[in-house]
């Protein structure tokens, strides 16, 4: 145990930034799982232009999205047990979100299949990936993540 975090308490905002993250982290690991492993109950909501728009993910982007998703659930989990690699954690998301978003509205037409308000969705993600990023680093920094 580092001797410079031993006695200082947990802040109350680390559980509360931990817990909320990890449930919104939660739920981007379910849908990218149900969607990947093509559970059809859950792609029922999706048309048949959106199906195939997922299914035509070329690898790279595939690749990005799998390091946003689970980067940010590790990130999530490594802040409630208070380790510092939380903030690289969150730093693999962010990488991970940038290929993804590169791809899908860089190269693709993402738009056209999946509407405008893929692009509002895109920029909560990214903000609040990028706030957590920032929300771990700072703690490390203040000694609070060992």
């Amino acid at each position: 145990m580092d001797t410079a975090t031993a006695g200082l308490p947990t802040p109350r905002h680390l559980w509360i930034v931990g817990a909320l993250s990890l449930l919104w982290n939660a739920f981007g690991a379910i849908d990218y799982l149900l969607t990947r492993m093509g559970n059809e109950a859950y792609l029922s909501q999706f048309t048949a232009e959106q199906l195939a728009y997922f299914t035509a993910f070329p690898f790279l982007a595939g690749v990005g999205w799998g390091l946003g998703v689970w980067g940010a659930l590790a990130g999530s989990i490594l802040l409630l047990m208070r380790r510092r690699i939380a903030v690289h954690a969150f730093g693999v998301s962010l990488l991970g979100m940038a290929i993804s978003f590169t791809y899908q509205f860089g190269m693709s037409d993402a738009l056209a299949v999946m509407g405008n308000t893929l692009v509002g969705f895109a920029l909560v993600i990214v903000a609040i990936g990028v706030a957590l990023f920032f929300y771990s680093r700072k703690q490390a920094a203040w000694g609070v993540l060992r």
